[in-house]
């Protein structure tokens, strides 16, 4: 039996899975790490964290093993916008600055005046947001001058520990798609947002494709984790790239919707030339020839446990969705918003919150669970409707995280998506989908789509209800009036905060 490693860096654990050729998770292991949050707003991790907890978590896999050349290959998924910075020695000079950091936000005006809205969306797809990582170049440069002149190049999380297993220095598309430096669609780095935002190009690395071939493992990385130094190591994706791989969003017509503490509506692109003007997220895929959309709610499954951590700690998360599910279609004339901690797609606003709308003196507590169930899943909907809008086909959504565990959620997502929601029979997020980047560059499979149609399998199909579809609609619209009528409300009432 011959094996590939999917290594998805998260952001407090490392999961690294053993993979069979046919698809089939053999073993996993995890190792946590530390955040540290020295000042409101900051969020760092030492990248030797990562590397110790790797090593770790494939030892204990290997162990298991008794042969070890049996691992043909290794590929990774990883966090993505946290910047690592590498003398020329390719020592981290600071500890890394992480995709929830938001300390960038007066960078982020900058990058705006110097580079100009339309040409920052016309080279990198994107609006300028604090997790991104030029921010956090630009904060380095004018706030730790001393370290930033020692800087030789810079890294993303993942393709720091890549480096230290293979000793390659590069980043694939799909994660420097994030950096808010790379031309999207051309898919080079953009000597326009360097020359524009004073960064010197010389500090980007290479750009690889993400089953495409880094090295193979270092000795003194085998001897401390069992592996042969034949292993073959390959680039990898970002987090939200391999999640796609990993769903088996490889078409057009497929969107994957994930409700973790965050919710991501993602999609599949054929080209990268589409013009979203800064709305949605638009990066490179995985796939060589293809790209992604993306839209976020910052608090999707967070939501629902802020609630019921709030509300309903008495009963289980079953207990409440069971009341939830004893409500009704529009929850009995109740609204939720899910802006409890700002939001993401389509208003970028840290100031927005939350609201319910239209609560009479009937209502009950599962009236309210509902309405935050529905209130989350329009807040997704709202990425779908973009997607629509730019004549985007949606027909089949592939629903993963928390809100893929409950029939009750899984329905409402059908009727307010007004299409078909799958789950996955063994869903495992991007360690599979980094998994299967490995088995590709293995040779396993000739591409993506073939290695995905044999790894990922759907299970439960869910259809949309004629009639809820229809009043679900009229609920949508209602629901978007309630961002711009409550916004001005919200900004002043953060004095008192």
């Amino acid at each position: 039996m011959e094996y590939v490693l999917g290594v998805d860096l998260g952001t407090s654990a490392v999961k690294v899975l053993l993979v069979s050729k046919t698809g089939d998770v053999v073993d996993e292991a995890s190792e946590s790490y530390p955040l540290y949050h020295d000042q409101p707003g900051y969020s760092e991790q030492d990248p030797e964290d990562w590397v110790k907890a790797t090593k770790a978590a494939i030892k204990t896999l290997t162990d298991k093993l008794d042969d070890k050349k049996a691992i043909k290959g290794m590929s990774f998924s990883g966090q993505m916008h946290g910047l690592v910075l590498l003398d020329e020695d390719k020592k981290p000079l600071r500890r890394a600055i992480l995709w929830n950091d938001t300390r960038t936000t007066e960078e982020c005006r900058e990058i705006e005046t110097m580079v100009g809205i339309d040409t920052l969306h016309s080279e990198t797809k994107n609006p300028a947001l604090e997790g991104f990582t030029l921010p956090k170049i630009l904060w380095v440069k004018k706030h730790e001058p001393e370290i930033f002149e020692q800087a030789d190049v810079f890294l993303l999380p993942k393709d720091y520990v890549r480096y230290r297993i293979s000793g390659d220095v590069s980043m694939d598309y799909s994660d420097a798609a994030g950096t808010l430096l790379l031309n999207v669609e051309k898919k080079v780095w953009s000597t326009v947002m360097c020359e524009k935002t004073g960064v010197d190009i010389s500090l980007c690395p290479a750009l690889v494709g993400s089953y495409d071939l880094t090295g193979t493992v270092q000795a003194s990385f085998a001897s401390e984790t069992g592996l042969s130094t034949d292993c073959q190591v390959f680039a990898g994706g970002a987090d939200n790239a391999c999640g796609a791989i990993g769903a088996g969003i490889l078409q057009d017509g497929l969107t994957l919707a994930s409700t973790g503490t965050s919710g991501v509506v993602l999609s599949y692109e054929e080209t990268g030339d589409k013009d979203f003007a800064g709305q949605v997220h638009y990066f490179n895929h995985g796939d060589p020839e293809a790209y992604y959309t993306m839209g976020v709610t910052l608090a999707a499954g967070y939501s629902l446990s802020w609630f019921k951590d709030t509300f309903a700690k008495d009963i289980s998360f079953e207990e409440l969705v069971a009341e939830a599910n004893a409500s009704t279609v529009g929850a009995k004339g109740l609204l939720y918003t899910p802006y409890i901690v700002g939001e993401r797609t389509p208003y970028p606003d840290s100031q927005i919150r939350a609201s319910f709308i239209g609560a009479h003196a009937s209502h009950t507590r599962g009236d309210f669970a509902r309405a935050v169930i529905e209130g989350i899943t329009f807040s997704l909907n709202e990425s779908v409707d973009i997607f629509r809008a730019k004549g985007k086909t949606i027909n089949k959504v592939v629903a993963s995280g928390g809100g893929a565990k409950s029939d009750l959620w899984l329905q409402i997502q059908a009727d307010v998506f007004d299409a078909e929601v799958v789950t996955l029979q063994n869903e495992q997020g991007p360690g599979m989908g980094a998994a299967i980047l490995a088995a590709v560059g293995t040779g396993w499979f000739t591409d993506l789509k073939s290695c995905a149609n044999a790894f990922v399998q759907y299970g439960k199909s869910y259809q949309p209800i004629e009639a809820n579809k229809q009043a679900y609609q009229q609920l949508f619209s209602l629901y978007q009036q309630i961002y711009n009528q409550t916004k001005s409300i919200s900004h002043d009432l953060a004095a008192f905060r």
